[in-house]
C-alpha cells in the first residue's frame, strides 16, 4: 500500500465493505426474480438473452464470491478527497523507477474502475513483467462523479464538466504541473475536453475510443460512408442512450429496486460492445468479471446517478468539442478497435478535431479495451508515452 498519498491532508483512506444482510438480501432478491417470457426466436436480438440471464442468477445465487472480489477492490490503494464539492474515490497507484508519468485513466458507462484492475499494476510497475522501469506511470484511476465509490453531483454533469473536476483532481488536490490522460467510453469525452479545455496540465491524451465529432461534419466520400453506416448501426443503440439522457429518474425507479434488472440492462452492453462471436459473451468477459461491476453498481446504490452523465452531455451540447472546429492540440493517441461500437471514422476525419501522434489499427477487440486486450491497450500506452517523453513533447 502506498502511505505517501495519505500525507496530503485533502486525501482520506477508502475501503469497500458490504453487510452480510445486504448480501443476503441481494441473493434473496435474484434468487426469487419473477422470470417472464421472451420470443421464441430471441437469442439476443430483442435484449439480454433470458437463458443467459438465468444461467448468470444461477450462479449469482450458488457460487459467486463478493467477499473474493471486495479483497481485490480493497487490494489496491483506494482514495476519497473532496474535489469542488464531490467526495471523489480514486485508486492511486505509485509508480517504480525515478521519474513515473502521472497518468489518469477513466472509464465510462456501464463500466467502472474494476475495468482497470488487470492493468493498475502493470502500469505502475513495468519491471514486475519483464518490463523497463522507465516506462513507469503513477496510475490515478478515479471513480466518475455520482458512479461507485465517488459521490454524486448535485445535478447532472456531461464530461464537459466532469473533466473540470477531473483536472482539480489532478492538479490541485495531487498537485501535478502535468499529467496524461486516457479513456475509453465516457473517459474518451472526458479526457478531450482534459485535452482542449486544461491543457497544458493535461499534457497529452490517449483515446480508445471516438465520441467527439466535427462541426463541419464528413468531408470525404470515405467519411460520408462512415458517418452512413455509424448511423445506421446506431439505431439499435440508441434506446437506453435516449432514455437516460432525458428521463433518467423515472427509469431508475424499477432499476434500483431489481439487481436482476441492473444485471440485464448492464449485460446486454457487454455482449453487443465487445469482440466476440457466437454470442459467446464469457470468450472475453467471466461470470466474475461481469458480476463484480454489476454488484458494485448495486451495492453503492449509483445506478441512477451513473445515468445522469448522459442528461449532462445533452444539456453541454451533445457530441460537438467546438462549434468554431478548433481541435484539441495536445499529442494525442488513438487505439482503434476494430470492434468499437461507436466504430471510427477515417483518421482524416479525426485528424481535424485531434493532434493525432499516433494512430494504432489494432487486430481485434472492442468497447472494454482495458478488459478485453489489456495488453494491447498497455503495449500502446507505453509506446505514447515513450514518443512523449523521446520528444519532450506536451512538457512530460
Amino acid at each position: 500500500m502506498t502511505d505517501c498519498i495519505f500525507s496530503n491532508p485533502q486525501v482520506t483512506p477508502f475501503q469497500f465493505f458490504v453487510a452480510d444482510e445486504t448480501l443476503k438480501q441481494i441473493k434473496e432478491r435474484v434468487a426469487n426474480y419473477p422470470w417472464h417470457e421472451m420470443p421464441n426466436d430471441g437469442g439476443w436480438d430483442y435484449g439480454t438473452n433470458m437463458n443467459y440471464l438465468k444461467e448468470l442468477c444461477v450462479y449469482w445465487v450458488n457460487d459467486f464470491d463478493w467477499r473474493a472480489q471486495e479483497a481485490k477492490i480493497n487490494s489496491f490503494t483506494n482514495c476519497r478527497a473532496i474535489v469542488e464539492g464531490i467526495d471523489m474515490h480514486f485508486i492511486y497507484e505509485e509508480g517504480s523507477g525515478d521519474n513515473p508519468i502521472p497518468l489518469m485513466i477513466s472509464h465510462g458507462w456501464p463500466g467502472s474502475v474494476a475495468e482497470f484492475y488487470n492493468l493498475i499494476e502493470p502500469l505502475a510497475h513495468p519491471e514486475r513483467f519483464g518490463g523497463d522501469v522507465k516506462d513507469a506511470f503513477t496510475v490515478i484511476a478515479p471513480s466518475l462523479p455520482g458512479f461507485a465509490f465517488s459521490g454524486r453531483p448535485p445535478r447532472p454533469y456531461g464530461p464537459r464538466k466532469i473533466a473540470g473536476v477531473i483536472n482539480s483532481l489532478m492538479c490541485q488536490v495531487l498537485e501535478y504541473d502535468s499529467y496524461l490522460a486516457q479513456g475509453g467510453d465516457w473517459g474518451g469525452a472526458i479526457c478531450s475536453w482534459l485535452g482542449y479545455e486544461h491543457a497544458p496540465a493535461c499534457a497529452a491524451i490517449h483515446l480508445n475510443v471516438l465520441t467527439m465529432r466535427h462541426p463541419d461534419g464528413p468531408q470525404t466520400p470515405e467519411e460520408q460512408a462512415w458517418e452512413i453506416q455509424f448511423d445506421h448501426d446506431q439505431v439499435m443503440q440508441n434506446g437506453y442512450r435516449t432514455q437516460q439522457a432525458t428521463r433518467p429518474q423515472t427509469l431508475s425507479y424499477a432499476m434500483m429496486d431489481s439487481p436482476v434488472g441492473i444485471a440485464a440492462w448492464l449485460v446486454e452492453k457487454f455482449h453487443s460492445w465487445s469482440d466476440i462471436e457466437n454470442n459467446d459473451i464469457e470468450a472475453v468477459h467471466s461470470k466474475d468479471d461481469l458480476l463484480t461491476n454489476i454488484m458494485i453498481y448495486i451495492t453503492t446504490k449509483t445506478f441512477n446517478s451513473a445515468s445522469w452523465i448522459y442528461y449532462g452531455r445533452r444539456e453541454e451540447g451533445g457530441r460537438i468539442l467546438s462549434p468554431e472546429g478548433h481541435r484539441v492540440e495536445v499529442p494525442t493517441g488513438c487505439a482503434v478497435f476494430p470492434a468499437e461500437m461507436l466504430n471510427w471514422p477515417p483518421r482524416s476525419y479525426v485528424d481535424r478535431i485531434y493532434n493525432i501522434q499516433q494512430w494504432t489499427e489494432m487486430p481485434h477487440g472492442g468497447h472494454f479495451a482495458a478488459m478485453e486486450e489489456p495488453e494491447m491497450l498497455l503495449a500502446d500506452i507505453r509506446k505514447f508515452a515513450r514518443s512523449l517523453r523521446s520528444s519532450n513533447n506536451g512538457g512530460l
